[in-house]
């Protein structure tokens, strides 16, 4: 039997009026300490935005936005001072409470055998 790993997970939401407080789903963020693993998958579904009443959203800000959590994911430089934290710290980091257009849901956690393949399956359940 596969050992489980325990991790954690986040979805990566667009709130285009925080005062309203409607989202729309578009990445997951996966962190698995034992297997080192911290990766984030999202999109920019430019038409489900637009039927969600976002036509003022500047989706390149937005892509931006996104392509942020992605380096700062990979820990290398081009993240910046977060993207050089230990993986955990960037983890809790990216997935602190803010009001701003993209946020994140609470972390909820689970047991996976691979860390890749849970962020896939979550992607596909909870954005696509």
């Amino acid at each position: 039997m596969p050992a489980k790993h325990l991790f954690e997970y986040a979805v990566l939401r667009v709130v285009p009026r925080v005062e309203r407080e409607e989202f729309l789903n578009v990445g997951v963020i996966v962190y698995c300490a034992s297997e080192g693993f911290l990766q984030v998958r999202c999109a920019v579904p430019e038409a489900r935005l637009r039927a969600f009443g976002c036509a003022e959203l500047d989706l390149q800000d937005l892509a931006q936005r996104l392509r942020a959590f992605e380096r700062i994911c990979q820990g290398r430089r081009e993240g910046g001072p977060i993207g050089q934290l230990p993986i955990a710290s960037r983890f809790r980091w990216l997935t602190a409470q803010r009001s701003t257009i993209v946020q994140t849901s609470p972390v909820h956690p689970g047991l996976c055998e691979n860390a890749a393949d849970t962020l896939n399956r979550l992607y596909a359940q909870l954005v696509e």
